[in-house]
């Protein structure tokens, strides 16, 4: 019973739809009718601007920093599960929200938010990669791709030196999850079509 309440708990939390809710209560904006229409920090950035993307970037990250947490709770501190299992919950709720009709992010903040939770090093790494590829490409979603590639790669040193199998076993499932959310991306990227940030 803790346990299905426990990966109930990491959806719900992954399902919080930041982006939705910002636009909502501070621009009186529906910010699936904007932009790429994409419930992600990404089309945030575009639509409502520096602030607001800033904002739903936390608030995305903490989802999955916030689902591993959970274990850390009395509740749950006896439940036989990874920390990574409420994690990729987590994630999915974030892909896929109850709160937003199904249709939400593509997984990469919330991502972070789990790794930050379960190996914050790692989440450095990834973090600064990733913003140095965006300042190198303007391209949030081909930066992205990359950042999963080099977490993946990480991961399997990491795993080398560690025996820590399940993260990379994590990292690469959120890489397949980010690949499969950014296919329509990849299209416009040969394409030469896809947009570029002009925030940073």
């Amino acid at each position: 019973m803790e346990i299905i309440l426990l990966l109930l708990i990491a959806y719900l939390l992954g399902s919080i739809p930041s982006a939705l809710w910002v636009g909502q209560l501070f621009y009186k904006m529906d910010i699936r009718q904007h932009g790429s229409g994409n419930l992600g920090a990404t089309n945030t950035f575009r639509v409502l601007g520096k602030k607001a993307g800033i904002a739903v970037t936390i608030i995305d990250i903490l989802k999955g920093t916030a689902a591993v947490g959970l274990l850390a709770l009395p509740f749950f501190e006896q439940t036989n599960v990874h920390l990574l299992v409420p994690g990729i919950l987590a994630v999915v709720g974030h892909m896929y929200p109850v709160f937003a009709s199904f249709k939400g992010g593509k997984a990469v903040a919330t991502s972070g938010g789990v790794i930050l939770g379960y190996n914050w090093p790692v989440f450095i790494l990834v973090l600064a990669t990733f913003l140095i590829v965006l300042k190198m490409t303007k391209m949030v979603s081909l930066t992205s791709m990359i950042v999963a590639i080099v977490g993946f790669l990480y991961s399997i040193f990491y795993y080398v030196r560690t025996g820590d199998i399940t993260l990379m076993v994590m990292i690469g499932c959120f890489a397949v999850f980010i690949f499969y959310r950014h296919r329509a991306n990849i299209g416009r990227i040969k394409a030469g079509t896809e947009p570029k940030v002009k925030w940073l």
